[in-house]
């Protein structure tokens, strides 16, 4: 027998949260013209420029099909590439622009009010002690 409990299903309330805060940032975001994850690519891009696609699907964790398709609407806009001479190689490389590192700067300011905002309501510390859980949980998931 199943338990039809909500409050007893750890995937329905992590997906639930997800779902609650990306509104949160996607308000925010959507008035410089890109998503929450876009954004995070970027910032990825421009803390580790020499990423690869899988690379940057592992640190995104996402498959490489989802990763392609978040892709698409930031090298229609310019704000990232795939080099030429990267594409005939295996380890095809996404490299940020002038333009796209200018849209980062932008968004950090609406990124900054949504993570103020989400803080403010939740808690600084319970904000920080909840960063800190998920990322230790995903990193002792993914070694496994």
């Amino acid at each position: 027998m199943h338990s039809t409990d909500l409050q007893d299903d750890d995937c329905f309330a992590l997906r639930q949260a997800s779902r609650h805060i990306s509104k949160l940032y996607e308000r925010h975001l959507s008035e410089v013209g890109i998503t929450p994850t876009q954004f995070s690519i970027l910032r990825a891009l421009c803390r580790c420029p020499n990423l690869t696609m899988t690379e940057l699907a592992q640190a995104m964790v996402m498959d490489r099909t989802t990763l392609v398709r978040a892709l698409q609407p930031l090298l229609r806009r310019g704000l990232v590439v795939a080099p030429a001479e990267e594409q005939s190689n295996r380890r095809l490389r996404v490299v940020l622009t002038r333009r796209g590192g200018a849209k980062l700067d932008e968004a950090a300011a609406h990124w900054a009010a949504a993570q103020a905002s989400f803080e403010r309501n939740f808690g600084q510390q319970q904000a920080a002690h909840l960063r800190s859980e998920l990322f230790r949980m995903t990193s002792e998931l993914s070694e496994r």
